[in-house]
């Protein structure tokens, strides 16, 4: 049940809250007084998309905050648990709408996504206005009314679960079968790269040996003219670095022989002497190891274009193209199992589909049985609601399926969906004599009004919906019509909390509260404003709505007898 309403900044609004109570609660003024704008607020703390234009003049944000009672069992007190609030704290929500369009939503003072505002308040309140009215014009929404009055919604969810698990279960199939379809060109080439990568003999790090192995052959005269140069001048050539470092040993040995101070020298020259001589034997062999031909080089090229194309083909390095492979390798293997998963999941299909198809049949012959009680049932509300002789009917239709739908989402030659089998529309013949025609053939906007309204009556027992906003249930109505509509939202109001916008007075003598909404200039800026009223207001607010803006004794005499009634 909404409980308060808080509204700044918003349309012409400065600042504005209204608590709400139970039963019938009335909202009038007169006309472009700013009830509409109300509505909208409501709309949006349930969900609806937000503006930058809904802002009032000179201001940055608008803001707009609601609080709900949560009853426990409903569904909203299950989506607010599922999404880690807790539904015995109530739901207080928060909207702030920025003139950037970074518009930000708060749960319960945690900042949400519109998406679960939505869903946490999709069956909390209902607004039934011009949009409800063309809502009820949709054959869409007349299977879901049927199904609330029969009690029929545990059914519907069975086989909407059910639904639920077929067609993820038909995609899998019918992309496994497109596989199989492709299987022997994929194996084809899936064959042919993982050979490709096998014969290429390819060795971890081979790449970065033989870039080395290139540079190498490709300065070897360049390398042997070096190292043999240095040879030389160790070793072979007159007054070679070794032969010298020989005789200055043995200077020094025999200098040592005269000063022990000098007797580290010769060995530490020795030493040197033997690490050069160790140095030349390296050397000569690296000289005997160094290719200088041509051939070797082509050879290392000729291997490293062809890593190097191979790589480029299967991700741009080694450890990708070993990746690849071994992707490849279990594609392969996947493949080979394609027709046993195909297999497993055929089964799986025809169980779920014998399912759905015992639970649809049987939910049919529900719906058949429950739409005789239905019309019959909105009739009687419709004649209450004086529109006598009316003749209402629920037509049931199973539409065959087109030749695009999926064998396995068909049953009976009649397209599945998480509803079952069944179309429903509501035909209606307000006229004695005339033939029953659908919804949307009705001219008259005070006919419809009453349909919703009827519609609602015989849903309050089984709506989980709380509160229920009645905004143009007046429209095309007057007089006498107007009484017994408000006796109906009087009746209606025990079972939920009911907002109606009216400015009949036929209809506001009915309320439990009572709103005055007026426009007004204050420091020179139009601004809406609310208020309730005590009995005596609510007198003269009525008498207003009987005789317009002057208010005589005899108009207030006729209010106070309509509210005494």
């Amino acid at each position: 049940m909404l409980r308060e309403l808080i509204i700044k900044n918003f349309a012409i609004i400065d600042d504005m809250k209204v608590r709400f109570k139970s039963g019938l609660t009335i909202l009038s003024g007169e006309t472009g007084a700013g009830k509409s704008i109300i509505i909208n607020a409501v709309n949006l703390v349930l969900g609806s998309r937000a503006s930058a234009k809904m802002i009032r003049d000179g201001y940055e944000t608008a803001e707009l905050s609601a609080f709900f009672d949560v009853p426990s069992a409903s569904k909203a007190a299950k989506r607010m648990t599922e999404s880690g609030f807790s539904p015995e704290d109530g739901l207080m929500v928060r909207r702030v709408i920025s003139s950037s369009d970074r518009h930000r939503v708060y749960v319960n003072d945690q900042r949400v996504t519109i998406q679960t505002l939505a869903a946490i308040t999709f069956d909390l309140a209902s607004i039934s206005g011009q949009h409800a009215h063309q809502g009820l014009l949709k054959e869409e929404s007349h299977l879901d009314a049927l199904d609330l009055f029969g009690g029929l919604l545990p059914l519907v969810e069975k086989v909407s679960e059910l639904y639920a698990k077929l067609t993820p279960l038909v995609q899998s199939l019918s992309s496994l079968e497109t596989k199989k379809r492709n299987r022997e060109k994929e194996m084809d080439l899936l064959r042919y790269q993982t050979a490709e990568i096998v014969d290429a003999g390819i060795q971890p790090c081979e790449d970065e040996t033989l870039e080395k192995e290139r540079i190498r052959l490709k300065h070897a005269q360049t390398l042997h003219q070096t190292v043999y140069g240095v040879i030389e001048s160790l070793y072979g050539a007159d007054g070679a670095i070794l032969d010298r470092l020989g005789v200055l040993r043995k200077e020094m040995e025999k200098a040592a022989s005269l000063d022990s101070a000098l007797a580290a020298i010769p060995e530490t020259l020795s030493n040197s002497f033997f690490e050069l001589e160790e140095v030349v034997g390296s050397l000569r062999g690296y000289l005997g190891g160094l290719d200088t031909g041509s051939d070797q080089l082509e050879f290392v090229e000729a291997r490293l274009d062809l890593i190097n194309r191979l790589k480029r083909k299967y991700g741009g390095s080694l450890e990708s193209l070993f990746a690849q492979h071994d992707a490849m390798n279990a594609k392969l293997l996947a493949i080979d199992k394609l027709d046993e998963e195909i297999e497993t999941i055929t089964e799986e299909l025809k169980e779920t589909h014998s399912q759905f198809a015992q639970l649809s049949r049987v939910l049919s012959e529900k719906r058949k049985k429950v739409a005789e009680t239905f019309a019959t049932s909105v009739e009687k509300e419709l004649h209450s609601l004086k529109m006598t002789g009316t003749r209402f009917a629920v037509e049931l239709s199973q539409p065959s399926a087109s030749g695009t739908t999926s064998p396995w989402l068909c049953m009976d030659d009649c397209p599945m969906s998480a509803k079952g089998i069944d179309r429903a529309s509501f035909r209606i013949s307000p006229n004695v004599g005339e033939s029953l025609k659908a919804l949307s053939a009705i001219a008259s906007g005070g006919e419809l009004s009453r349909v919703v309204l009827a519609l609602k009556a015989i849903l309050a027992g089984n709506d989980m919906v709380s509160t229920i906003i009645f905004d143009e249930v007046d429209a095309g109505i007057g007089g006498a019509v107007a009484d017994v509509v408000g006796k109906k939202l009087k009746v209606l109001s025990k079972k939920h909390q009911l907002i109606c916008i009216t400015h009949l007075p036929q209809i506001a003598r009915f309320g439990s509260n009572h709103y005055f909404i007026r426009k007004q200039v204050q420091k020179g800026r139009t601004t809406t404003t609310i208020r309730p009223m005590n009995q005596e207001q609510r007198i003269a607010e009525i008498a207003r709505m009987l005789g317009g803006e002057e208010i005589t004794q005899t108009a207030l005499d006729h209010a106070r007898s309509l509210i005494v009634q």
